[in-house]
């Protein structure tokens, strides 16, 4: 009973993170950027809330951290994805591409900014590019002793904002419109450059808290020479199982968070233990489950029209 209440709750923590995730590459999607910079933009909002977790006194209540560790993440998220902004907008780049470069620099930048920082606060002796909070997660927690934390209650408040925001507003219907059919949407006095922007920070912020809520489970300290280990990209197959659709997007990321959470308990189930599989292949499942997903979903997927194209009102 113990081992599936650990599954459940290793569960609902990846799930967080992927539908956190994979509601931000939603949001991009949606008005007509490709973000392929979702993996980047993870590191960077994970490097601002350990960065607060590290410094914060935990000594303060604990709804004081949890949202300065937030508000931080997100802060790093949105003007790390302000770099895809530009480039795919301002000057029509290759979506794929920028997205591409942006996963190599957002963790090749952090690890150097937490290396120098650790220099600097060790006199040299100290040249990891880890970060520990220790004594600030545990504040996080909602119940001692297990993975229950404000995390998960922020997840499904941003879930069902995103459903009511993407189809019930406004706003939302001119995002959408904008990554299906931009001419249309500037015809009617609609700004395609604003609402991509938007899009893209978004899609950033999502990002960022997606990548604190990654470090921050079951662990009290991140390697940001690791990075996240590939959950952006594994958000990225979510999104596209969800059909670019919260209510889709949410039930396959507790899909892929179970075969990931079975990399942390497979130890607690005698009939895991008896296959007597090494520990890789536990952990490689819920990239393995997401290919084969794809392979199959992938041609019946309907991706926004408008979706990775650069739109310029001056050539329509």
């Amino acid at each position: 009973m113990q081992q599936i209440m650990l599954l459940i709750q290793y569960t609902l923590v990846y799930a967080s993170v992927l539908t956190l995730v994979a509601l931000g590459g939603c949001y991009s999607e949606r008005s007509g950027v490709i973000n392929i910079g979702l993996e980047g933009i993870m590191v960077m909002g994970a490097l601002g809330g350990a960065l607060v977790l590290g410094c914060i006194s935990p000594d303060l209540p604990g709804i004081v951290i949890f949202l300065a560790a937030v508000l931080a993440a997100i802060v790093f998220g949105m003007l790390f994805s302000l770099l895809l902004g530009v480039a795919a907008i301002n000057f029509k780049a290759d979506q794929t591409l920028a997205g591409t470069a942006m996963n190599m620099l957002g963790l090749a930048l952090a690890t150097v900014i937490v290396k120098a920082l650790n220099i600097a606060a060790s006199g040299g002796s100290n040249n990891s590019a880890e970060i520990a909070y220790t004594a600030t997660r545990e504040k996080l927690l909602l119940a001692q002793g297990t993975e229950f934390s404000m995390f998960m209650i922020l997840t499904a408040i941003i879930l069902a904002a995103a459903y009511v925001l993407l189809y019930k507003t406004r706003f939302g219907l001119r995002l959408m419109a904008c990554g299906e059919h931009p001419q249309a949407a500037n015809s009617v006095g609609i700004s395609v450059a604003k609402m991509r922007y938007a899009g893209v920070l978004i899609s950033g912020a999502l990002g960022g808290i997606g990548g604190l809520v990654y470090i921050t489970a079951g662990v009290s300290k991140a390697n940001f020479e690791v990075g996240v280990a590939g959950f952006g990209f594994l958000a990225l197959a979510v999104m596209i199982f969800g059909q670019w659709k919260p209510h889709r997007i949410v039930l396959a990321a507790l899909l892929f968070g179970v075969f990931r959470a079975l990399a942390n308990v497979n130890n607690g189930f005698d009939f895991l233990t008896a296959l007597n599989l090494p520990q890789p292949v536990y952990n490689m499942l819920p990239y393995i489950i997401s290919l084969i997903v794809l392979a199959f979903t992938s041609k019946n997927s309907h991706a926004p029209k408008a979706e990775g194209i650069p739109y310029d009102k001056s050539t329509r």
